[in-house]
């Protein structure tokens, strides 16, 4: 069985931790696009990790993880992150795809650069190299793992990405130019790093299928930051949908049988963008964030502090509709605990007009939260486990965002840890 574990909104909603409990019951954990530009917060008997580019499912002995040739790979933060997961006594069985490209030094420069160019008007890039590594992908300079092994073919496009980036660093960034032998020496240690864990992982899959292994795709970021379907243009390089894990992972579409979509309790997001419901009273979002979470909401990747913002109904329902969930999950409920009244987001005013369907980036610019405040529990909830136990107010507010998305919520989380979850 193939399942896939997908972000509903703008990413941080919580995603590491329901990934690291379905990988107990997983053969293969596969990440299937972005790369270290955004992290996934696991907490169980290891320790507490942060994990960027490694799949979830690296803190179980019985799992193969495996990077898909969808992620943008950073080698040295790889490298960095196994060594990490190494010294808390983990030896996870890794693999990476030989068709998975590499995310270079001059990716990280470009998207440094560019944003300084772009001053007031900047992405609020993470400035981990995605975007100029993606626009290398599919301008067909972008260099896959396989041609680490190739040295003819890696020195000529070399000269090529040169020829064409030193034009752009003298003549629109006025920076210090790329030089090809130093490239080349770079990915010759990179070949050497990485060479232990290349794969053909389509075949490998193949015969997974065949096998009948349960397999889990593990998602980055949410909807509202795919390129297609997101607030563009302040999204990510990557597909975030659930239906990209078939191309990001090698997996047939028709294999996936259960899309995971995962929501939380409230909203947060880092980075630029438009968010509707987020709570520009600076103490009070501040309340919110440093309540939210094991560790307040920061970023697992900049450490930068989250924007936080009530429920939004509207953007969560079409992203869950874009993801075609099969499995809804509400995590981080115990984190509005300190709330003696919740206001939820159920419409968007613009231009005078209710709206309840999720509109483009122009009239996102102008809309305007229709906030409905329900009652708040304002007690501890942690450690409960059937939904039945909760607080009645705490009920409420789970049936009532269920009323409004229009679906069954299959679990909820009230809890940082693995085992604080309530299955409906």
């Amino acid at each position: 069985m193939v399942r896939a574990v997908v972000g509903a909104n703008w990413g941080d909603e919580g995603k590491g931790k329901i990934t690291d409990m379905l990988a107990a019951q997983s053969d293969i954990v596969i990440r299937f696009q972005g790369g270290a530009n955004a992290g996934h917060t696991i907490i169980n008997e290891h320790g507490r990790f942060a994990f960027h580019l490694m799949p979830s499912g690296v803190c179980y002995d019985h799992v193969t993880c495996i990077i898909g040739n969808g992620v943008a790979l950073d080698i040295n933060k790889f490298c960095r992150e196994l060594a990490d997961i190494q010294q808390a006594g983990l030896r996870p069985h890794l693999l990476v795809s030989d068709r998975a490209q590499i995310l270079m030094p001059y990716h990280i420069l470009l998207d440094t650069y560019e944003e300084e160019r772009l001053g007031k008007n900047a992405f609020g890039s993470t400035k981990s190299g995605i975007a100029p590594f993606f626009s290398d992908k599919y301008a067909k300079i972008g260099i896959q793992v396989n041609e680490l092994f190739e040295e003819d073919t890696l020195r000529a496009k070399l000269h090529n990405i040169c020829t064409l980036k030193n034009l752009t660093l003298e003549h629109v960034y006025h920076k210090p130019l790329l030089d090809e032998q130093e490239l080349f020496a770079t990915c010759m240690e990179y070949r050497e790093k990485i060479r232990p864990f290349v794969c053909d992982t389509h075949k490998y899959l193949q015969q997974a299928l065949k096998e009948g292994k349960n397999i889990l795709l593990e998602g980055q970021l949410g909807t509202l930051k795919d390129p297609d379907f997101g607030i563009y243009p302040m999204v990510t390089s990557s597909s975030t949908l659930a239906g990209y894990g078939a191309v990001g992972a090698g997996i047939p579409p028709h294999e996936i049988k259960d899309v995971v979509v995962v929501t939380k309790a409230y909203s947060s997001a880092v980075g630029a963008g438009e968010f509707v419901s987020e709570i520009l009273d600076k103490d009070e979002a501040q309340e919110l964030r440093l309540h939210g979470g094991d560790k307040g909401e920061f970023g697992a990747t900049t450490g930068r502090p989250r924007r936080v913002g009530w429920y939004d109904c509207v953007a969560s329902r079409y992203g869950i509709e874009c993801q075609g969930a099969t499995t809804l999950v509400m995590t981080a409920l115990d984190c509005l605990s300190y709330r003696t009244e919740i206001p939820v987001c159920v419409a968007y005013e613009i231009d005078g007009q209710i709206v309840h369907d999720f509109p483009t980036t122009p009239l996102l610019k102008r809309a305007k939260p229709v906030l409905k405040v329900l009652e708040g529990w304002h007690c501890n909830i942690r450690g409960i486990r059937t939904f039945d136990q909760l607080p009645a107010q705490a009920r409420a507010y789970v049936e009532f965002i269920e009323k409004e998305l229009g679906r069954h919520i299959d679990m909820v989380s009230n809890g940082p840890e693995r085992e604080a979850i309530i299955r409906r």
